[in-house]
């Protein structure tokens, strides 16, 4: 894929920005070698005190990268549910709105591998089983309550349940990426969490305008 000057740069201070952490605490690891053959013991001590937080930051780093992997393979199997929950759901209203989210999710994977790109790693998911869990719980709700008049109700909460996942996950990317000075991936992650909180806002309106019409039959 071809890039751009600006992408280019872009790409490399990301990747700087994960490789330097490694690069410093080799050289910081020599220096104490060396510090402790010559017998600087003061040199010795602040020359450990910065290694340990050059190790702090690159096990954050990590951490980061793991927390990608998650939300990475997470996008992924929601993509594959959306077509499901919308078959399944009763109202044209909730059809509609589970298919619309299936078109912003796949443009939420594609601005991931964008993430991944600028930090010079490759698209790779991380098993998540709190998404597999809160799936599967959508998936017996479609089981357990089809063609009766709760199932839409169900998958709505199944679907706020997947949102507010979402909206944790990159909450904390994004407050991880200013800290660490990952400032060009920043936009994409608040693009993805601007329109998760954008869909649990309808699916809160899409529940309560299911309820009351419900209510109102009822009455």
């Amino acid at each position: 894929m071809g890039h751009t000057m600006a992408g280019d740069e872009i790409l490399k201070n990301s990747f700087a920005n994960f490789a330097f952490e490694n690069f410093e605490m080799a050289a910081y690891k020599s220096l104490i070698t060396i510090a402790e053959a010559g017998g600087y013991g003061a040199a010795t001590t602040a020359l450990q005190a910065n290694l340990a937080e050059e190790k702090a930051m690159a096990a954050w780093n990590d951490l980061f990268l793991d927390t990608l992997k998650d939300i990475y393979f997470a996008e992924k199997q929601i993509l594959k549910t959306l077509p499901k929950m919308a078959r399944a759901a009763q109202s044209e209203e909730g059809k509609a709105g589970f298919l619309q989210h299936r078109d912003e999710t796949q443009s939420q994977i594609e601005r991931l591998e964008q993430v991944f790109e600028l930090l010079g790693k490759p698209a790779r998911g991380k098993t998540c089983e709190a998404i597999q869990g809160i799936i599967a719980e959508g998936e017996e709700i479609m089981e357990e309550y089809k063609g009766t008049v709760a199932l839409d109700a169900g998958l709505i909460s199944s679907a706020q349940a997947v949102e507010h996942y979402e909206i944790a996950r990159y909450g904390t990317l994004i407050a991880w990426a200013k800290q660490l000075g990952l400032k060009e991936v920043v936009p994409l992650l608040q693009a993805n969490f601007a329109e998760e909180e954008a869909t649990d806002k309808k699916l809160t309106q899409l529940a309560e305008a299911s309820a009351n019409a419900k209510g109102k039959r009822a009455a």
